[in-house]
C-alpha cells in the first residue's frame, strides 16, 4: 500500500498498544462519561474495530503480515497455554450438572446452528454455496466457529487450518463482533431480571448461591501480587511450552504429510493444526501439575494480553467496506445465533437451569476468556472467575468443536 501513512511495523504495534492501553483504561474509568459509554459499546468491539478503522481510512498498512504473523504463531500458543494451566475439572464439576448441560448445549448450539444457517440463507442467496476457493463463506465460518466456541485464539487457528481467505475472514469478523456482541447486550440486560427468570422457571438457586460464597472466598485466600519472580516463571512455561509445541508441530506435520496424503482433508497436514494442538494439550496437562498455581499470579492476565493483542492484530487487517457489499453475511450470521439462543433458551427451560448458567454457559462459548467474566461479573462480582472457568473450557473444546464444524460446513458445500 503507497498511500498509507505509517508502514513501519514496530510504529504500527506501537500504535495497537496504545489503543488497546486506551481501551482498557477508558473502559474501567470512574469518568460518568467512559461509564455511560461503554455502557451500550463493549470494550472487546472496539479493540478489534479501532484498528480496522486506522486501516480502512489508511492510517496504518493492513497488508503487512508481520504483526499478524508474531501474534499468531508466538503470542497465540503461549495464551493457549496459561489460559488452560487453572483448567480445574473438580471446581468445573462443583458447579453442577446443569452448569456443564448448559455450556455444552452452547457448543452444540453453535455446532448445529451453522449447517442450518447456511442452509437457510442459501436457500434465498444459493451464490452462499458451491465454492471451494480461499474465499469460501463455509471456510469463512469456520472462523466464526472456532470464535464463538472459543474465542479469539480458536478463531486465528480455524483460519490457518481451513486456509481461509482475507476478504471472507474480514467479512466474518466483522459479523463475529457486531453478532455476538448484540447477543452479549442481550444477556446483560436480562442480568438484572434473574430473579424473576429463575422464579418463573422454577429453578433451585442453592448451588448457586453457595457456589457464589465460596468463589468469594478463593479469592481472597489465593490472588497474591505477583513478583517479578513469578511473571518471568510464567513467562518460561507460556512460551516454553510454545517452543515446544513448535518443535512437536515441524515434526508431525510432514510425518502426516508424507505418509498419510489421504488425511490431508482432515487437517493433519497443517503446521499450525498441530501447533494448536500441542498447545492446548500442554496446558491441560500442565493444569495436573504445581503449574497450575500460576494462575493465582496472574498466567491467565498474561494469556489474555496476548489474545488481545491477536484480536488487534487480526482488527488490523479488516476492510469495513468488505462487509457493506456483502450484507448477506450479517443475515448468515444472525441466523446462527437464533439457532445458538433457542437452543440455549430451550434446554434452559427443559432442565429448569438458572438465568445464570444459561448465561455464562453462552457467553462461555460466544464471547470467550474476554468477555464471559464480564456476563458473570453482572450477576455477582465474585462468580466472574466462574466465567473464566467456562471459558477456559471453551478453548479446551473450541479448536476440536470448530474443526468438526468445518468438516460438517466442507461436505455440505461441497
Amino acid at each position: 500500500m503507497t498511500d498509507v501513512l505509517i508502514t513501519n511495523q514496530a510504529s504500527v504495534f506501537g500504535i495497537l498498544m496504545m489503543v488497546l492501553g486506551g481501551v482498557f483504561y477508558t473502559a474501567h474509568s470512574d469518568n460518568p462519561i467512559c461509564r455511560k459509554f461503554y455502557k451500550y459499546v463493549p470494550a472487546l468491539l472496539l479493540c478489534y474495530f479501532i484498528p480496522s478503522l486506522l486501516n480502512t481510512f489508511g492510517i496504518i498498512d493492513g497488508s503487512d503480515s508481520t504483526l499478524y504473523y508474531v501474534a499468531s504463531r508466538f503470542l497465540l500458543p503461549m495464551a493457549l497455554v496459561l489460559l488452560t494451566l487453572n483448567l480445574d475439572l473438580k471446581a468445573i464439576a462443583s458447579l453442577g450438572p446443569k452448569a456443564i448441560v448448559m455450556f455444552l448445549a452452547g457448543t452444540m448450539g453453535i455446532v448445529i446452528g451453522a449447517p442450518i444457517a447456511l442452509l437457510a440463507t442459501s436457500a434465498v442467496f444459493p451464490e452462499l454455496i458451491g465454492n471451494n476457493g480461499p474465499e469460501a463463506v463455509w471456510r469463512g465460518m469456520t472462523t466464526l466457529a472456532g470464535s464463538w466456541i472459543g474465542g479469539g485464539a480458536n478463531q486465528t487457528a480455524m483460519k490457518e487450518i481451513y486456509e481461509v481467505g482475507n476478504g471472507i475472514f474480514s467479512s466474518m469478523i466483522a459479523v463475529d463482533v457486531l453478532v455476538a456482541n448484540a447477543w452479549m447486550a442481550v444477556l446483560l440486560t436480562m442480568a438484572p431480571r434473574a430473579k424473576e427468570w429463575d422464579a418463573k422457571m422454577g429453578a433451585d438457586t442453592t448451588a448457586l448461591t453457595a457456589l457464589r460464597e465460596k468463589m468469594s472466598k478463593w479469592q481472597e485466600e489465593n490472588e497474591v501480587i505477583p513478583s517479578l519472580t513469578n511473571i518471568m516463571v510464567i513467562l518460561a512455561v507460556g512460551f516454553g511450552a510454545m517452543g515446544i509445541s513448535h518443535m512437536g508441530s515441524d515434526i508431525l506435520a510432514p510425518f502426516f504429510k508424507a505418509n498419510f496424503p489421504e488425511l490431508k482433508r482432515y487437517s493433519l497436514h497443517s503446521g499450525f493444526f498441530w501447533l494448536i494442538v500441542i498447545a492446548t494439550t500442554l496446558g491441560v496437562l500442565l493444569s495436573f501439575t504445581k503449574a497450575r498455581n500460576l494462575a493465582a499470579c496472574g498466567a491467565s492476565k498474561i494469556g489474555s494480553a496476548g489474545i488481545y493483542v491477536l484480536v488487534a492484530a487480526i482488527g488490523m487487517h479488516m476492510d469495513i467496506s468488505a462487509v457493506v457489499d456483502a450484507p448477506v453475511y450479517f443475515l448468515l450470521g444472525g441466523v446462527w445465533m437464533l439457532v445458538h439462543a433457542a437452543i440455549m433458551l430451550i434446554t434452559a427451560r427443559l432442565i429448569k437451569a438458572p438465568l445464570f448458567y444459561m448465561a455464562v454457559g453462552s457467553q462461555a462459548n460466544v464471547g470467550g476468556a474476554a468477555s464471559a467474566p464480564v456476563v458473570a461479573a453482572a450477576f455477582h462480582p465474585a462468580l466472574a472467575p466462574v466465567g473464566v472457568l467456562l471459558a477456559v473450557l471453551g478453548y479446551v473444546l473450541g479448536t476440536y468443536m470448530a474443526w468438526f464444524c468445518g468438516q460438517i460446513l466442507q461436505t455440505l458445500a461441497a
